[in-house]
């Protein structure tokens, strides 16, 4: 047998993992079809992952990751609102509308955590992420820019975060693509306005 380093094998069996959650639901998958999908013995995913819920929380980081690097490629280097705005449209294009079987296993997951006993700490865990992934992109981009947010970063991830959420299990429910993309706009808007951004000294302005 071909040795694969520790690290490469967590990688390959929560790919595998993923690509089962996503055709089968949380229900229907078991550490035995994903050691099926990844082509490995039983006992080789049970060394890796011993239990399901380990194997959830790898695909978790795996999906966060996977977030992370697709933020991480759009230019931050022109202001907290052009980010935010390429940002949120780069995330649907991609990860909803691209693939819309992949946020219905993240819904999946979270409702699995929150409604098995013991595990609730997992769904919170994965929320946090995804605000913390947001609100360290969203201050980077500010930071590049020499600019200051009205509200702290990490609300403002929040509010990203609940907006798209809420966009997308209503896209799960219709698949209506234009009124999506329109809404996931009229997200980025509100976003920006609630960031209030201006540059770093500035006074901010005052209505009257």
């Amino acid at each position: 047998m071909v040795y694969v380093k520790a690290s490469e094998r967590r990688r390959q069996l929560a790919s595998a993992a993923r690509a089962v959650l996503t055709r089968d639901g949380v229900a229907g998958t078991t550490l035995r079809a994903v050691a099926a999908e990844a082509g490995v013995p039983l006992g080789t995913l049970h060394y890796v992952f011993p239990s399901k819920e380990l194997m959830i929380r790898a695909v978790i980081e795996d999906v966060r990751d996977e977030t992370a690097a697709l933020l991480g490629g759009v230019d931050k280097s022109v202001g907290l609102e052009l980010a935010i705005r390429r940002g949120l449209r780069a995330f649907w294009e991609q990860q909803i509308v691209g693939d819309p079987q992949a946020p219905l296993m993240r819904h999946e997951l979270f409702l699995y955590a929150v409604r098995t006993p013991g595990l609730e700490s997992l769904a919170r865990w994965q929320m946090e992420g995804y605000c913390r992934i947001v609100a360290e992109w969203c201050q980077e981009a500010a930071n590049n820019a020499g600019e200051v947010c009205e509200v702290p970063f990490d609300v403002l991830a929040r509010a990203v975060v609940g907006g798209t959420l809420g966009i997308a299990m209503q896209y799960l429910g219709d698949r209506d693509q234009a009124r999506s993309l329109r809404d996931v706009e009229a997200v980025a808007e509100m976003v920006v306005r609630l960031a209030d951004v201006r540059p770093a000294g500035a006074p901010r302005e005052v209505d009257h």
